[in-house]
């Protein structure tokens, strides 16, 4: 008898093929042939390899068995009915035997047979080889890690440092541990829908936490998407690694914060550039909202959509930082209570204060694209305007970086962009580089100079307390408002950037400040010239502030005929130089 196997012919007897093939009987039977020597056989799964191995399990000769090989085997002696009904013995019934007491009790022999059940959809899914193989990975992935008894694929290195980076201890030899993702990189040889039904199992069986889940989520990512970690690359298959970055966003944990925020990012990153759905994108920003505190900045540097004149897409930061906001409203006392058991130096807004000095940092970064407009950093800016910190020295680098690179914005663009920065929340260091600082305006310089003037006042004093109520409001500690409801004054000239003679002679008022507190030789005198150098500062800001607006009004023709006499002249200097003087002698009584 011939029997053709797609094109492979089978020379064969009838009697040991049909006394344990069913189907081979029916065909027989059926043949149009008057001989009945020749069949056909098109659609067997496994094709002429598993019909050999059936063929030969016919004659009684020795069949091997392996990973391989198992279940193309068993889905063809299903094609062909080799049951027990048929004979005792039959192949269906020995291959079952083979696949329960050895294949599904082998950890990695389970993930290779499952590996093999794809080619031979839906034969190996109705027989639930793949139900079983799935159960088998699942159950062992679930283990207690003490009964971990197997071998698997493992970074030592890891292992190592998980141990303390060394395997003695007290002179003794330290028993391995089993890590609790001892599963992790295995898996990670699956295609994406098997590993997607693996991990689902493993999440059913509720013993395995969010946080491993989420580790072997970034592994597999790690290594089935081509430049994931440093961003994706051009030249790949769009389709399939978008249902890839689909399914593993489907398989992130319920749980908030067993992912990193920073795999999330980079998840984002990927999702925008492969164009996934708006469903996945979504939930990747909720989620990051969520654990924006842990971020990194380099991770909030994802390239601009194709079309956009910026580098980075500052929108998407902005919408995150939205979404922050919105969440940290609804859910703050848990969230602060869930930063202060993580860490007992968090106080009530850390989570505020690490996305500001992040978003600071960021706000620095993207300063430097010559095509980024103003409205985009001052909305950015903004956002976090609310968020208390200690500190504004990183948003004064961002600032400074901004006016570096965009010098032909205009004073009121500048007079915008600064209204961001407290000078109070700036460091002695930062007001030293203010103060030298030609891209700022005056304005900005001036309320640099007072409030140093004032801090230096109060250290002298070595305490706020003797100071006026109006001075000590000034202080960073004596009022939380912003600095600009300090200034009252709105003329055009507060904005103008100041020549580098001003610079130099606010410079010299600073420097003899902190010179004379410096040489002098006990407390009294210390004081003394510190009260000195103060007075002259203020005076020397007041009257280059009523300078400026003297020469304002005398530009806009706003003095009259009889304002300009030299009486009147006279009467009004000297009203300017008093001016600061009764300012000084209130301000430190």
């Amino acid at each position: 008898m011939v029997v053709n196997v797609g094109d492979v012919k089978f020379y064969l007897h009838k009697f040991p093929l049909l006394s344990k093939s069913a189907r081979l009987q029916k065909l027989v039977a059926a043949t149009n042939d008057a001989n009945g020597d020749e069949i056909h056989i098109q659609d067997i799964p496994g094709g002429p390899a598993a019909f050999e191995v059936c063929a030969k399990f016919c004659y009684g000769m020795t069949v091997t068995l392996n990973v391989y090989n198992v279940v193309a085997a068993r889905c063809a002696a299903e094609y062909l009915e080799m049951y027990e009904t048929i004979e005792k013995g039959n192949l269906i019934y020995k291959i079952d035997v083979f696949l329960n007491s050895s294949i599904f009790r082998s950890w990695k022999d389970s993930i290779i047979v499952l590996q093999t059940t794809k080619s031979l959809l839906p034969w190996s899914e109705e027989l639930k080889v793949v139900s079983h193989c799935l159960d088998s990975i699942a159950s062992k992935a679930s283990i207690d890690t003490s009964k971990v008894e197997w071998s698997y694929t493992y970074n030592w290195k890891k292992i190592a440092s998980e141990n303390g980076n060394s395997l003695q201890w007290n002179d003794a030899r330290k028993p391995q541990m089993v890590p609790k993702d001892w599963w992790v990189e295995d898996l990670c040889e699956l295609p994406i829908d098997l590993y997607k039904r693996v991990i689902a199992t493993i999440k059913t069986k509720g013993r395995v936490s969010g946080d491993v889940i989420g580790e072997a989520l970034n592994a597999y990512t790690l290594r089935r998407l081509p430049g994931f970690s440093k961003g994706v690359n051009q030249n790949i298959d769009f389709v399939k690694y978008r249902s890839l970055v689909e399914t593993i966003v489907w398989l992130l944990p319920t749980e908030k914060g067993v992912v990193s925020c920073s795999f999330l990012l980079r998840l984002l990153r990927a999702a925008i550039f492969l164009d996934c759905g708006e469903t996945e994108r979504n939930e990747l920003m909720r989620r990051i909202a969520q654990q924006l505190p842990e971020a990194k900045m380099n991770d909030l540097l994802i390239r601009a959509p194709p079309g956009e004149a910026t580098v980075y897409d500052v929108d998407m930061v902005q919408n995150l930082v939205e979404e922050f906001v919105t969440h940290s409203s609804r859910t703050e006392p848990v969230d602060n209570e869930f930063l202060g058991s993580r860490s007992p130096k968090f106080g009530p807004d850390a989570s505020k204060v690490l996305v500001a000095k992040l978003i600071d940092c960021y706000l620095a970064e993207i300063a430097r694209d010559p095509n980024l407009h103003l409205s985009k950093f001052v909305n950015l800016g903004e956002t976090i305007a609310s968020f208390s910190r200690p500190s504004h020295d990183g948003l004064y680098r961002a600032i400074d970086m901004y006016l570096k690179e965009h010098p032909g914005i205009s004073k009121s663009e500048r007079k915008r962009i600064c209204k961001l920065m407290d000078c109070r929340k700036l460091s002695a260091e930062a007001c030293m580089h203010a103060v030298q600082n030609e891209r700022l305006p005056l304005r900005v310089v001036v309320q640099v100079l007072f409030f140093e003037q004032v801090r230096a006042t109060a250290s002298a004093e070595n305490s706020t307390s003797d100071l006026p109520g109006s001075i000590r409001a000034l202080l960073p500690g004596g009022s939380h408002g912003s600095s600009r409801s300090t200034t009252t004054n709105t003329e055009e000239d507060w904005d103008s950037v100041p020549t580098a003679d001003d610079i130099k002679a606010l410079k010299g008022e600073l420097a003899t400040l902190r010179l004379g507190s410096n040489d002098s030789g006990n407390e009294a005198a210390k004081s003394d010239v510190e009260k000195v150098a103060a007075s002259r500062m203020k005076g020397l800001v007041m009257s280059k502030i009523f300078s400026k607006l003297w020469s304002s009004k005398e530009r806009h023709g706003e003095i009259s005929s009889s304002d300009t006499s030299d009486s009147h002249g006279s009467v009004n200097a000297e009203e300017t130089k008093s001016t600061p003087s009764r300012s000084r002698r209130h301000s430190l009584s």
